[in-house]
Formats: C-alpha cells, sequence, structure tokens
C-alpha cells in the first residue's frame, strides 16, 4: 500500500478537499489520525460527504477531542495526552491510502512530536497544499525546506485556488518541487465538483 500524507502551509488551505479529491481520484482509502473539534462535523464526515466511489474505506480516527484548537493543547483540556506510539497506520488492502494531517507542519501533538512527523512515522509520500494568500510564499518556501532539510519524502504540491504565473513558477522552482495539481476555486462544493476536480488530477505521479 502506498500512503499519502496530505499537509499544508498553514490551517484552512484546503487539506480536506485536497483529500477528498485525491481520495475520489485514486479510489483511495482515506484517514485522519487526530481531529479536534466537535464530532458531527469532522474531516471524516466531510471527505465522506464528497466522495463518490464506493471503494473507499474511511478509518476511525486514534485520537478525537472536542476542543477545535491545537491538539495537544485539546488533549491537555481533557486531562489526556497523545501517544505517537499508539498511533498505527490502519490495515488496508487498497491500492492508496491519503492520510490528512491536522493545521500545519509542525503542530505539536505533544511536548516532542509533531503532525508532521506521522508522515516519517508511516513511511507516507508527503503531499503539501498550498493556498494563494498575501504570505503565502514564505510560508510555502518554508514549509518545503522543512520538509526537504529534515529528509521527508516531498512527493509535490497542491495548488488550491488561483495562482499568479510569477507566483506559481517560484513554488515550483524552489528545491524543483513538482506541481501534482492545480485545483480551481469552487463556490459550491459538493460530489459533482470533486468529481471534476479528481478528473484534473494528473495520475501519472501516482503509476
Amino acid at each position: 500500500m502506498r500512503s499519502y500524507f496530505v499537509t499544508g502551509i498553514g490551517t484552512g488551505v484546503g487539506k480536506t478537499l485536497v483529500s477528498a479529491v485525491l481520495t475520489e481520484a485514486l479510489n483511495a482509502d482515506y484517514w485522519k489520525p487526530v481531529q479536534t473539534g466537535p464530532l458531527e462535523d469532522g474531516d471524516r464526515a466531510r471527505v465522506k460527504h464528497l466522495v463518490s466511489n464506493s471503494k473507499t474505506t474511511y478509518f476511525e480516527e486514534a485520537y478525537w477531542f472536542k476542543e477545535p484548537t491545537s491538539p495537544h493543547l485539546a488533549a491537555f483540556l481533557e486531562n489526556s495526552r497523545i501517544h505517537e506510539t499508539q498511533i498505527n497506520l490502519p490495515a488496508s488492502q487498497n491500492r492508496f491510502m491519503v492520510i490528512e494531517g491536522a493545521g500545519g507542519l509542525l503542530v505539536p501533538l505533544n511536548d516532542g512530536f509533531f503532525v508532521i512527523d506521522l508522515a516519517k512515522r508511516f513511511g507516507a509520500e508527503v503531499i503539501l497544499v498550498c493556498r494563494s494568500y498575501l504570505g503565502c510564499i514564505n510560508h510555502s518556501l518554508l514549509s518545503i525546506d522543512y520538509l526537504i532539510k529534515n529528509g521527508f519524502q516531498l512527493k509535490g504540491l497542491v495548488l488550491n485556488g488561483k495562482f499568479d504565473p510569477l507566483l506559481r513558477s517560484t513554488l515550483q522552482n524552489y528545491a524543483n518541487t513538482p506541481i501534482l495539481a492545480e485545483l480551481d476555486e469552487l463556490s459550491d462544493l459538493n460530489k459533482e465538483s470533486v468529481r471534476q476536480l479528481a478528473r484534473t488530477i494528473n495520475l501519472e505521479p501516482f503509476a
């Protein structure tokens, strides 16, 4: 099984949308190991609502905390602690697994373990979601630099929304980082729009 860890340059950049699109395009299984916030409004439910294919298994979270904040703080507020050794990749017969991170790369799970460290623990290739906003160049290049210098397997970037060509080339040229997909920003997200976005994914790098 090949696993892909979807992370982002920050919070609210579109990791869940990208996870849904990749899950649809690859007929992959989906898993978000750590979730915070209301149970009925979690990312697993959102992805399941957006994906059409019948092959996907949606695995339950290893940890879920009620407060919609950083996982280590949400755990603390419930007198708990996240133990990374208890977060194990689910057994799956699927060829692909899409794993969604929480927040950005360096969101802490506990005192010494960060969200992105799960990718290395699982041996997963990293897909970095970038969104265009003031400051995104700095956030994107810092994220790319961290991944490369710390030995992560960076599969490539997904650009979520409209990117100026110069901005696009700046991100792509830094460390020769490939762009795996460019998703149009849609006002209405549903199964059909996710199917349309999935058709735009270049599947060759995943073959």
